[in-house]
């Protein structure tokens, strides 16, 4: 079987608001770097790869898949993946908890996983929710799998989501969670060259494979660049996390339910 190198958590300036290259320019830097393809993750929003697709300029070879990284209420970022046909839209409106989150993406036929889940504080999964550790192996159960290798965080980060995916027996990823150029393709995902469709790559986790990923850290990240000013920056993260909930609180309310209509024990 051939493999092809996918960077798997990726930011566009179309898509997320803290991004700064366009999807174009990402796949053209990609492509220039040996990848065969991307997972399109920004931040409650799928206008990065709407915009890929709606335009006519397109690279040959290349695969774009849509993703999204979801921001939870309870439990920091989640990566998702949702099938061609349907996304509901509530996937795109941040601040449902994770329990709820796991029940829509799992009945709609998804998947997801936490983002760098030993990251910082508020964001990523093991380190959000203090006090919490029993609901915490119960997700770590239900997700289908983990992001094993992130270019922005710290070796000690990545050594632990590693192991967490070992010990749980998940599938790992690598990606590089770029939002500038110089970031782009600094972690990779190995996966086979028959994956060219959200579909194809949802049914390969489900196998539980043993993925192949890895790459280099990126030293020039805010938190880097911040030093002990960057617990301002992730509190501040805090705050707007639980006022943009509270926001979209309405409408998310309203796009739940929607969604919910037909599924069971969702309350």
């Amino acid at each position: 079987m051939n493999f092809v190198k996918f960077d798997m958590h990726c930011h566009t300036a179309e898509g997320s608001m803290d991004a700064h290259v366009s999807i174009g320019d990402y796949v053209k830097v990609l492509k220039s770097k040996g990848f065969g393809g991307m997972l399109v993750t920004d931040h409650d929003s799928y206008e990065g790869y709407l915009s890929y697709m709606r335009s006519e300029e397109k690279e040959e070879d290349f695969i774009v898949l849509r993703g999204i990284e979801y921001d939870t209420y309870d439990f920091g970022h989640m990566l998702i993946i949702m099938p061609q046909k349907f996304v509901p839209d509530v996937i795109k409106m941040r601040g449902l908890t994770l329990k709820k989150l796991v029940k829509i993406v799992h009945f709609y036929g998804g998947i997801l996983g936490p983002a760098h889940p030993c990251g910082e504080r508020f964001l990523s999964f093991f380190t959000t929710g203090a006090f919490k550790d029993i609901e915490k192996a119960k997700f770590m159960e239900q997700f289908d799998f983990l992001e094993s290798y992130n270019a922005c965080e710290s070796e000690e980060s990545n050594w632990c989501a590693a192991e967490l995916a070992r010990e749980y027996k998940k599938p790992g990823t690598g990606g590089s969670d770029a939002h500038s150029r110089e970031c782009i393709g600094m972690a990779y995902t190995q996966l086979p060259e028959t994956i060219q469709t959200e579909d194809d790559l949802i049914a390969y986790m489900k196998k539980k494979p043993e993925i192949a990923y890895g790459g280099s850290r990126y030293m020039k990240t805010a938190k880097q660049r911040l030093g002990v000013l960057n617990k301002v920056l992730v509190g501040s993260f805090f705050l707007y996390n639980k006022l943009g909930a509270l926001y979209r609180l309405p409408a998310r309310r309203k796009a739940f339910y929607k969604a919910a209509y037909d599924m069971e024990g969702i309350k």
